[in-house]
């Protein structure tokens, strides 16, 4: 499975932006997929998740109320809305998805098999 993820750039601080991630290959493993993101000397840090049938959400709790994720089967593809931005959501945001079978864990990066090369986002004051 291959994730690329879009979307990100410069905004200003009370902005938005819609992130993308598209799937490619062997779509049919993919369970749940999500969205991590690394600010500069800050560990990975988990934001949101939605599973794939039920398509249950999860979201940390600095995205609540601001950041929806959504997904779309039909495409492979999973988006993640992002509202009133402020400077520390500065970070480079990272798609993953789940693969089916193994072990899942919604809020850790050992719950994800397979990992996008992430995409920037910069919040400016």
């Amino acid at each position: 499975v291959q994730l690329q993820a879009s979307g990100g750039g410069l905004v200003q601080a009370g902005g938005s932006l819609s992130l993308s991630c598209a799937a490619s290959g062997r779509t049919d493993n993919i369970y749940g997929m999500g969205w991590w993101r690394q600010a500069p000397g800050k560990e990975r840090e988990f934001v949101a998740a939605i599973g794939w049938v039920l398509q249950r959400t999860y979201y940390a709790d600095s995205a609540k109320g601001r950041f929806s994720i959504s997904r779309d089967n039909a495409k492979n593809t999973v988006y993640l809305q992002v509202n009133s931005l402020n400077p520390e959501d500065t970070a480079v945001y990272y798609c993953a998805a789940q693969r089916k079978f193994s072990y899942i864990d919604y809020y850790s990066t050992n719950g994800y098999s397979y990992w996008g090369q992430g995409t920037l986002v910069t919040v400016s004051s």
